[in-house]
């Protein structure tokens, strides 16, 4: 029998938990036996001493316990973000990878803070809705291919708990604890393949390049440990991904790419990733971009959004109150802020400070300029979008010095790296 004063302490010295002390101490906090101030000194010792590849495994599978484990009967891939700024890749590449015949189910979430949710863009769609049970999500995955919607309550208990306690312990910043909420969702949505898409740059949760590159790799160990293929990409989130930052915005721009069309660096990642979940279940030589031009994603989207309620047709919501900003100078875009980006979107309404609070579907930013382009004296770079117009003063302020623009031309690598 195991106490929680002897199992922070061992982690505190800097000794390794053993399985029996993970499997207690995870499968007792989620019971409550464990106190909170309990679980934050172990999170803490945990950010301090770190785990090594048995512990984070371990500790993985004892999450994954406390909770139900989906099973699927069809070959499944799945991608996750660890998000960023107009990331709203998720939209064009379930209904793109699905057109092949390959079933995707994507369990999501929504926006805390600068990065965007991806359930927070899709309810901006009329009638959407993002709680299914297990049996729709195994319908829609058989009828249509592709399924988008929340976590259930009942998958990784652990994690929704610990993810909690962590947000205000000062223990996120943790590569062993980052690894294992992420993967013991993946896992215990019982995906066959996974493609991870890890963001590093100033709009991203790991702003340092060795960081995200380490969870990276430990999710990668995970994930193969636990017998699910699995491949990192590492990208670029130091520029806004696409023109927008927002909800409803971003949903207009994923059916541009949806329809043949929408910024380079969207349509870019989106193919990216598409060829490495197709490749992962034996699709290889695949080009996605003939399904996007062809109209095939556009149609397993609309066959997506139906199914879960949702109106394809229905115009989107627009925000009552805009605002554009200027630039002051000729040249070429150097680099644009994502941070700052993100930051204003949810300053003009687009997020949330605390998980629960509303947000507004037509907030957030525009951008009519990207790295490389050239603008001139009084041409836009912003557009800001809000309900309140009150906030619009201090988005503005965020954005200040946003866009550098200068003589020289610029390039932006978007995939860094590429890991398995």
């Amino acid at each position: 029998m195991f106490d929680a004063v002897s199992v922070i302490a061992t982690k505190r010295d800097g000794g390794e938990l053993s399985d029996a002390q993970i499997d207690w101490v995870v499968d007792a906090y989620t019971r409550g036996e464990v106190a909170d101030e309990q679980m934050s000194a172990l999170a803490m010792a945990i950010v301090l001493r770190g785990m090594n590849r048995r512990e984070i495994a371990r500790w993985t599978g004892a999450m994954i316990a406390t909770g139900d484990r989906l099973s699927f009967p069809m070959t499944t891939v799945d991608k996750h973000s660890t998000g960023g700024v107009g990331d709203k890749i998720t939209l064009p590449l379930a209904p793109l990878v699905a057109s092949y015949g390959v079933a995707v189910p994507q369990l999501s979430g929504r926006g805390l803070g600068h990065t965007g949710g991806t359930l927070d863009k899709l309810e901006s769609i009329s009638g959407w809705r993002a709680d299914l049970t297990v049996a729709e999500m195994a319908r829609q995955l058989k009828e249509v291919g592709a399924v988008v919607c929340a976590a259930g309550p009942s998958l990784v208990p652990a994690d929704r708990k610990l993810y909690a306690l962590r947000d205000v312990t000062g223990t996120v910043e943790s590569i062993p604890l980052l690894a294992t909420s992420i993967m013991s969702k993946k896992l215990a949505e019982g995906t066959g393949a996974l493609v991870l898409d890890v963001k590093t740059g100033s709009g991203a949760f790991l702003t340092d390049r060795d960081d995200a590159t380490e969870l990276a790799r430990t999710m990668v160990e995970l994930g193969t440990d636990a017998g699910v293929k699995t491949v990192a990409l590492l990208t670029d989130m130091s520029t806004p991904l696409g023109l927008t930052a927002g909800n409803a915005l971003e949903v207009a721009e994923s059916l541009e790419v949806l329809a043949g069309g929408g910024p380079a660096d969207v349509v870019e990642l989106t193919v990216a990733l598409a060829v490495e979940m197709l490749a992962l279940v034996g699709s290889t030589g695949v080009d996605p971009t003939e399904h996007l031009r062809g109209g095939q994603a556009m149609d397993v989207w609309r066959a997506m959004i139906t199914a879960q309620g949702g109106d394809p047709d229905a115009s989107l919501p627009v925000a009552a109150h805009r605002e554009t900003i200027t630039s002051d100078r000729s040249g070429i875009v150097g680099s644009i802020d994502a941070l700052a980006v993100g930051r204003a979107a949810w300053q003009l309404g687009a997020g949330r400070a605390r998980q629960g609070d509303p947000v507004q579907a037509g907030a957030g930013v525009q951008l009519h300029a990207t790295v490389g382009d050239s603008v001139v004296v009084g041409a836009p770079l912003f557009t800001l979008h809000t309900d309140t117009p009150q906030r619009l003063a201090v988005a503005r302020a965020t954005l200040a010095g946003a866009a550098v623009i200068g003589a020289e031309s610029a390039t932006r690598s978007l995939i860094l790296d590429r890991l398995r």
